[in-house]
């Protein structure tokens, strides 16, 4: 074997070497990667969740409104991609407690029973005006001492949590999308498909409670979303119970 044939074979399995280096190094953080997603959002190879919806009013089929399809389209690819399994399940037939699958619950407590018991059990600090009258305090939402009131189209408001029940590494998390309107039910969940890496990085696996801002959805959709603040600790602390009035007496 002359020079020329010998230089030519060691940079053959040269290139081999280094290609198969590379396969390993992009297999390993491709995986490292995903195994950070799968904790995050505690679904790991073929864990079952739920995508808890509501159910609509026309009828005792499952229907589920144009914008909260979306949301569930988005959710439904992040599952997916942590090589897991869905049950889509109607808000008032969900019968099971904390921690046993990974649940995302879709829509306010308006209209979605789960909702409403999530927010009175995980998240005390928070209410939500549900009262079905027109008037400037509809659907607005109180975390500990600020209200924030909807504008339909212009400004509107989502919480997007995700809440762990105990210590235990078994422990499945429930994801809220909580919006003032069902659009902004979307946009919580794409805010979290587009941004989960980041939030997984800065909180890791522990409970976070988010406050949205949905920016002029009449004209962009649920594509333009701002985040007002982590209000995971007043979310997360009971409201004080108003003063009981006193009685008063007129002395005769």
């Amino acid at each position: 074997m002359n020079d020329d044939v010998r230089n030519i074979v060691l940079g053959v399995v040269a290139a081999g070497i280094s290609a198969a280096l590379g396969w390993l190094a992009r297999t390993y953080l491709w995986k490292r990667k995903l195994r950070r997603k799968q904790a995050f959002f505690g679904l790991p190879d073929n864990a079952e969740s739920l995508l808890v919806v509501n159910r609509g009013a026309g009828g005792p089929e499952l229907t589920v409104m144009r914008y909260d399809v979306f949301a569930l389209l988005e959710l439904a690819a992040l599952i997916k991609d942590c090589n897991a399994h869905a049950q889509i399940v109607p808000h008032d037939t969900a019968r099971q407690g904390f921690g046993e699958r990974t649940e995302f619950c879709v829509g306010g407590p308006a209209s979605n029973r789960r909702m409403t018991a999530h927010l009175a059990s995980l998240l005390p600090g928070v209410r939500v005006n549900v009262d079905a009258e027109p008037g400037p305090d509809r659907g607005a939402f109180q975390v500990g001492s600020e209200r924030y009131r909807v504008d339909v189209g212009k400004e509107e408001y989502a919480l997007l949590a995700r809440l762990t029940v105990g210590q235990s590494q078994e422990t499945r998390p429930v994801f809220l999308f909580c919006g003032q309107t069902a659009i902004t039910n979307q946009a919580a969940t794409r805010y979290l498909a587009r941004n989960h890496e980041r939030l997984s990085r800065k909180h890791g696996n522990n409970s976070l409670v988010l406050l949205l801002k949905v920016v002029n959805s009449q004209a962009y959709g649920p594509d333009v979303v701002e985040l007002v603040a982590d209000v995971t600790r007043a979310a997360q602390t009971a409201l004080p119970t108003p003063a009981a009035p006193r009685n008063t007496h007129r002395a005769s």
